[in-house]
């Protein structure tokens, strides 16, 4: 575990100090310097932003990336915005997170056998990436998929997500997953609820289940896309998935 918590910190630290993408770094300082009118007092964060969580996570939560005023000011994902406040009542009720709301780094947020990342570390302008900027972000997200070996399933918040995942895991070597409860199609596709399934791994033999989900953004959120309900049904199967597979592993 130690080697695996060295080795997350090495890559955070590589993902502060990337400046790969000029329009992001240029978008992710403005909005930094400008600030918004609630935050002028803040000191904004204005860099990549690494994921965080358990290294012996269980369940990988793989958003899209931080937002402008919400993780690009605090410095963590889902961090002191309503998206973060929606996800994380849902992670403290299925126990994946020891409290409910999380404005601040340092604000005692801890999660449990759960980690949060993204397909892209930088603030988007229109919280919308090009597909360029996700390509260069993408190693990032192979290494931490490689790196939490304990990982059993993956929760993609969004159609984005949910892509930079798959191709994430194919650059891992992972192939087509198998669709469950649903007819298999040349492409895995994205709807809120659809699971998916690599029996095993070429890195290492052992189950690992996708499961996609509506973003909890505020136009998501207001609009009645998804709701507690729904978000809450998302982690509970997470949750039970994880439980039967290393039920199974250790059986």
């Amino acid at each position: 575990m130690d080697r695996t918590v060295d080795r997350l910190s090495a890559l955070a630290q590589r993902i502060v100090a990337c400046a790969a993408c000029p329009r992001l770094v240029a978008y992710r300082a403005a909005v930094a310097q400008a600030k918004r009118r609630a935050y002028r007092d803040e000191d904004y964060w204005g860099k990549p932003v690494p994921g965080f969580g358990d290294p012996q996570a269980r369940v990988i939560v793989v958003g899209l990336a931080p937002a402008a005023h919400g993780g690009n000011r605090t410095g963590r994902m889902f961090t002191g915005d309503a998206s973060g406040d929606f996800l994380y009542r849902a992670l403290y009720r299925v126990g994946l997170a020891n409290q409910p709301v999380s404005r601040q780094r340092g604000d005692g947020l801890a999660l449990r056998e759960a980690y949060i990342t993204a397909a892209c570390r930088c603030a988007p302008p229109d919280n919308r990436p090009t597909r360029e900027e996700l390509a260069r972000c993408r190693p990032y997200l192979v290494e931490e998929l490689g790196l939490l070996e304990q990982a059993q399933v993956l929760v993609c918040l969004g159609q984005i997500a949910f892509e930079a995942a798959l191709a994430a895991l194919r650059e891992l070597g992972a192939g087509q997953p198998e669709p469950v409860g649903e007819v298999a199609t040349p492409r895995p596709r994205f709807r809120h609820g659809a699971l998916y399934r690599w029996p095993a791994l070429p890195w290492r033999n052992s189950t690992l289940w996708l499961i996609a989900s509506y973003h909890p953004s505020r136009r998501n959120t207001q609009t009645g896309l998804l709701d507690e309900a729904m978000l809450d049904a998302i982690f509970r199967t997470a949750r039970q998935l994880a439980d039967e597979t290393q039920s199974n592993a250790t059986g």
